[in-house]
């Protein structure tokens, strides 16, 4: 489906993050290594915030959406299946999370050079930023020496 209007990307915001929150919550319950749980459950308070922050976004800046409509974006470009990953060991649930902070990363990136309100592709912006530092984080971890094995 086509990200075509304000209110399109607002909600598909909102739903990224809360699915990765919920995800991160299941993901910090079976996680074995403390330094991965803690940032597991960082990562889920986190996207409990950027949650509430799209939402917040869209409806304070719903009077001020431009009717012209945003082409290139699309839902499937930003899908993720992880019915295909294990979720048992902690470098399974190490890629996971790194799979989910390359897709918001991606996500919020593209999607700040799109969006016609700069307050707005402000904050989408801000919130790439902080998925690329996830990210960096996720990868010094002492488990992602393991990666290239699995």
């Amino acid at each position: 489906m086509d990200l075509s209007t304000f209110g399109a990307i607002m909600g598909f915001a909102a739903e990224i993050v809360r699915g990765a929150g919920e995800t991160y919550q299941v993901l910090s319950e079976k996680a074995r290594d403390p330094v991965l749980k803690a940032t597991l459950k960082e990562l889920a308070v986190e996207a409990a915030k950027n949650q509430s922050l799209m939402e917040k976004t869209r409806r304070e800046n719903v009077t001020e959406m431009i009717l012209e409509p945003i082409t290139g974006l699309h839902e499937e470009d930003y899908e993720v299946d992880l019915k295909e990953w294990g979720q048992t060991e902690d470098t399974d649930l190490l890629k996971i999370a790194l799979l989910l902070e390359e897709r918001g990363n991606r996500f919020f990136r593209d999607v700040s050079v799109k969006v016609p309100l700069p307050e707005v592709a402000r904050i989408f912006r801000k919130a790439g930023q902080k998925k690329e530092e996830n990210l960096t984080k996720l990868q010094g971890l002492g488990l992602s020496q393991t990666l290239n094995r699995g």
